[in-house]
């Protein structure tokens, strides 16, 4: 195991690495003058020369790369081209809606994906499980933005249970207010992700059901659903866990798309103006960090898979 964790850390730290660089080099061949962007239609060449130099655009690319992750490895993310701000403390304050925004997402996709997966498994051959694969099939192909627009429809416009846009002023100091605000734009990243985790389920209990320790428990007293549950149901959460650490990353990219459509300040949001304003300091530490927790997550549901599963120990052994 020790060896294990010490290969997975080198691994997470090499990705970061690597996609540091990748975000780095991509932001500097897009086309457009920072410096002439910041200054203004109305800047002198002198005066954008001017800018350039003290905003250390004149520097070499490398020396500009280094300098940024020499930054890094101190918890500075640099500073804004555009407000002078740094940018940590505003990443972090973003992150407090982005990441329970996620963490709703995923406890609403599980919720919606398990036990309708392990359903439609148990009714194969009855309507209500073709029913369900077939609803899967039609919501997982749905566009994000869709189901958001669906969801305000039926939730904000024609029930008034949810908010349809915004986040309070004070943030998670009015407590109620946060939650409700999210819950909506949960469902809708949840909702789309929820069919693709049933559809995993729907495949991994099937394959259950038909194992020879599941029939044989059942073969000697057990129902089926005694046998699915105490024998088969561990090999399916193994399956949905694994699943989980490719999900994490479409619950991150969703995020980006439902805080522009609900309009909340969270870090998805910020990353759309900061492109539009050029802010290539803010932009590249904000894809590092989306992309860094997506390679934590995927570090820990590693590291949960093998502990739990006998079969990857048994394995290495």
């Amino acid at each position: 195991m020790t060896r294990f964790l010490i290969g997975r850390v080198l691994l997470l730290v090499v990705g970061l690495l690597v996609a540091s660089a990748i975000i780095f080099a991509t932001l500097r061949v897009l086309p457009g003058d920072v410096a002439q962007i910041v200054a203004g239609t109305q800047a002198s060449p002198a005066q954008v020369a001017e800018l350039r130099q003290q905003l250390g655009l004149d520097r070499p690319v490398v020396v500009q790369y280094l300098d940024w992750i020499g930054g890094l490895f101190r918890g500075d993310l640099g500073r804004s081209l555009v407000t002078d701000g740094r940018v940590a403390p505003e990443i972090a304050q973003k992150l407090s809606v982005t990441l329970p925004l996620a963490a709703m997402s995923l406890v609403a996709a599980l919720v919606i994906g398990v036990p309708l997966g392990v359903l439609a498994a148990v009714l194969r051959r009855r309507p209500g499980g073709a029913v369900i694969a077939f609803v899967a099939q039609a919501v997982a192909a749905i566009p994000i933005v869709w189901a958001g627009m669906l969801l305000v429809a039926l939730f904000a416009v024609t029930l008034h249970w949810l908010p349809t846009q915004g986040f309070p002023l004070d943030g998670w100091g009015e407590p109620g207010r946060a939650f409700a605000a999210l819950v909506l734009p949960a469902l809708t990243i949840g909702a789309v992700e929820g069919a693709v985790i049933l559809r995993f389920t729907r495949s991994a209990t099937l394959g259950v059901l038909d194992a020879d320790h599941v029939r044989t428990a059942a073969a000697i007293g057990l129902t089926r659903t005694q046998a699915l549950v105490k024998h088969g149901l561990p090999s399916v959460a193994l399956t949905v866990l694994a699943v989980l650490g490719v999900q994490i990353a479409g619950l991150l990219v969703g995020a980006v798309v439902v805080e522009q459509l609900f309009s909340l300040p969270g870090v998805g949001r910020m990353l759309v103006t900061d492109v539009g304003r050029r802010d290539i300091t803010k932009v590249q530490s904000e894809l590092l960090v989306l992309t860094g927790l997506v390679l934590l997550v995927g570090f820990a549901v590693d590291v949960v898979h093998r502990t739990l599963d006998p079969r990857q120990r048994e394995v290495s052994e």
